[in-house]
Formats: structure tokens, C-alpha cells, sequence
């Protein structure tokens, strides 16, 4: 099915920006819920409970805007894709290491991957300034979330 079966709120054009929007958000935001389980299974040494438990609480706001997200798209007449093999062709996110990782190693990784999906969260924001607001609030709190998970992440080290 090519047409969607939603109508939209938004112009074509505005449709189409906000859609592309949605769809890099939501890749991303996938991205850093798996990312953030694997280390979440993976971190060992010293403050490993701590370390453990923060990354469930990442995964849950991850997935949780994830969601948010995906039914915006649907809201506005985009079909979301969160399938795997996209998520892999298309997230910017930076890769994380495989096996088990220190929790010193673990929280430089979050800290840099939250940093570099914040970076392109608020370009995301300024995109949708003219062609939808109410995605451009979605994205704010989004951004808003992160933000704070980078800063817990960040005083870890402080």
C-alpha cells in the first residue's frame, strides 16, 4: 500500500518534512534502546548496580518515546519503520563495543551517544519549527528526556 489510509493535518510539503523528521527520530531513538540493553547486559566493576539500573531507565525512556514518536508519524499520515534492518541502514548513532565493558568505559559511551543524538534532536526541532508544531513539541520533550540522562550520565564522571 502506497497511499496512506491516514489523512493528514499537514500540506504534502509539511507532511513530508515532519514525516522525515519522525522517521530519523525514531531510528534513533530504537538505535539507543538497544544500544543502551546491551550495555545494560554487558557493563561489570565497580558501581555496576548503579550502572545497571541507570541503563534500564534509559531503555524504558527510549522505548518510550520511541513509541511516541512512531504514532506521531501515524498521526499525521507517515507509516513509521522501525524494523531492524533500517534501523541499521540509517542510524547515526555511534557504535558501541561488543563484549562486557567497564562501567568508566560504559558511561563515556552513553555520555557520547546521548551527546550526538541531542545534536541532531534539536537540528530536528529547528526543522520542524514552520511545518509542525505539534511534532516540534513531541521533539522538545523528547530532547528534554535526553538532556537529563545526559546530565546523570555526565556527573557520574564530575
Amino acid at each position: 500500500m502506497t497511499k496512506s489510509p491516514i489523512t493528514s493535518p499537514l500540506g504534502d510539503a509539511d507532511r513530508e518534512t515532519t514525516g522525515a523528521v519522525l522517521q530519523a527520530t525514531l531510528v534513533d531513538l530504537v538505535d539507543l534502546s538497544l544500544i543502551a540493553k546491551q550495555a545494560h547486559w554487558n557493563v561489570v566493576g565497580q558501581n555496576f548496580r548503579s550502572a545497571h539500573l541507570q541503563l534500564d531507565e534509559l531503555v524504558a525512556a527510549a522505548r518510550q518515546y520511541t513509541d511516541d514518536v512512531a504514532e506521531r508519524a501515524n498521526a499525521i499520515g507517515i507509516s513509521p519503520n522501525g524494523k531492524a534492518k533500517t534501523v541499521v541502514a540509517s542510524s547515526g548513532v555511534p557504535e558501541y563495543p561488543d563484549n562486557w565493558q567497564t562501567v568508566e568505559s560504559t558511561v563515556a559511551a552513553i555520555v557520547d551517544i546521548l551527546g550526538q543524538i541531542i545534536q541532531r534532536l534539536r537540528k530536528r526541532i529547528d526543522e520542524t519549527d514552520k511545518s509542525d508544531l505539534v511534532t516540534q513539541d513531541l521533539l522538545i520533550e523528547v530532547a528534554a528526556e535526553l538532556e537529563k540522562q545526559h546530565w546523570m550520565w555526565q556527573a557520574q564522571t564530575a
